[in-house]
């Protein structure tokens, strides 16, 4: 049964990696996803567009389980990212572009990747403007989208935040020249950047990094958490009890509607 009308593949880190080669499109979900899911009607549609869908989220692990539809594992975007550089820290087939994070941030996570890896994996980096990519003048996204063809990387690290990332990658991966692995992460930039500390693994195992997030950007994490994120729990009891109703289905479905 898919959770909230995803469906999250039972996928441990090594099968990932393995398929992750291949190239596509990975979808990292988490609780903040499974909130905007109930009201972006485009990032709804958007998510049917990912190869593989994952459980970046402790608490979405134990939801997972009490719908009767466990995974083997959490497999966090902040986990595959390394893991992947190091995989392929021999392979020049293999090179990464990063957008997103504020100015000067993807400049220093590429410095950092490319020490700890040994060689130049990430070819470019960018910084968009916020609202880039719905700005009537075309003029940013353009810009955009020009540098990373002309990296010429193959693999696209997009940090946008959930929901505005995956959108833009849905709208404009055929724009794309180079790149053959699409990679919505959120903020791995900030993670790799070093402007952002993870919590240890005991912390994030016992499903408190939210808390840990909170602390160290109580500004920009606060309503999140404690505003917008609990109604969520009630949808996944909703739905454990046959009561959960998807707010973009036809009243009278049709062989048009999406089957979720």
């Amino acid at each position: 049964m898919p959770v909230l009308n995803v469906h999250v593949h039972d996928i441990g880190m090594e099968a990932l990696l393995d398929a992750l080669d291949a190239g596509g499109m990975l979808l990292t979900l988490h609780v903040d996803m499974l909130v905007k899911l109930q009201q972006d009607r485009e990032f709804y549609e958007a998510v049917e567009a990912f190869d593989i869908v994952t459980c970046d989220s402790q608490i979405l692990y134990y939801a997972l389980r009490l719908m009767g539809t466990p995974v083997r594992e959490r497999v966090s975007g902040s986990d595959v990212f390394p893991l992947f550089c190091a995989r392929h820290r021999d392979n020049p087939e293999v090179t990464i572009f990063l957008c997103g994070g504020a100015p000067g941030v993807a400049e220093r996570a590429a410095e950092r990747i490319n020490a700890r890896v040994g060689r130049r994996i990430v070819v470019g980096t960018h910084a968009p403007p916020f609202g880039f990519d719905s700005d009537p003048d075309p003029g940013a996204l353009e810009a955009t989208i020009a540098a990373i063809n002309a990296s010429r990387a193959s693999v696209l690290v997009v940090g946008l935040g959930g929901g505005r990332q995956e959108k833009f990658l849905v709208r404009h991966r055929h724009r794309f020249s180079h790149a053959r692995l699409f990679l919505p992460l959120g903020g791995v930039i900030d993670y790799e950047a070093g402007v952002v500390k993870r919590p240890p693994p005991w912390v994030t195992g016992i499903g408190l990094e939210w808390l840990a997030r909170v602390i160290q950007q109580p500004r920009a994490r606060w309503h999140r958490y404690f505003v917008q994120q609990p109604p969520v729990l009630l949808l996944l009891l909703a739905q454990k009890r046959g009561r959960y109703r998807n707010p973009f289905a036809s009243p009278h479905p049709s062989r048009d509607d999406p089957p979720r």
